[in-house]
């Protein structure tokens, strides 16, 4: 994998639950990485052919190993204002330089993507 085929900017986001003083919790989303990665759309190559276990992956994202953090099928991908639902995460090869990431394209309810705002819709 070379790194000029890396160029799209993804940032991996944890949903967590945070309890305020007065005992309430809520759900926050927490990014714990930004990084640059392959990102690959479901095609009818052999290789997604496959991947026929993942039929409700569409997209593949191929990044670097990132030491400090364990990247699992409970966190989120948000690439290009598109949510990203992990549904499978491998080491490559077992080597620890790259992961690469099955996923599945999240509708946003009411069908607003993150990076729009909700005055358009009105």
């Amino acid at each position: 994998m070379g790194l000029g085929r890396m160029s799209s900017d993804i940032q991996i986001i944890e949903t967590v639950i945070v309890k305020d003083k007065e005992g309430f919790s809520k759900t926050i989303d927490v990014v714990r990485a930004a990084v640059r990665a392959y990102v690959e759309d479901r095609r009818g190559t052999e290789a997604w052919r496959n991947r026929a276990a993942f039929s409700n992956a569409s997209v593949l994202f191929r990044f670097r190993f990132i030491p400090a953090l364990t990247v699992t099928s409970s966190m989120w991908i948000l690439c290009d204002g598109r949510r990203y639902n992990i549904t499978d995460i491998d080491d490559v090869r077992g080597r620890h330089m790259y992961y690469e990431a099955l996923a599945e394209r999240t509708e946003p309810i009411g069908g607003v993507d993150i990076g729009e705002s909700d005055s358009q819709n009105a």
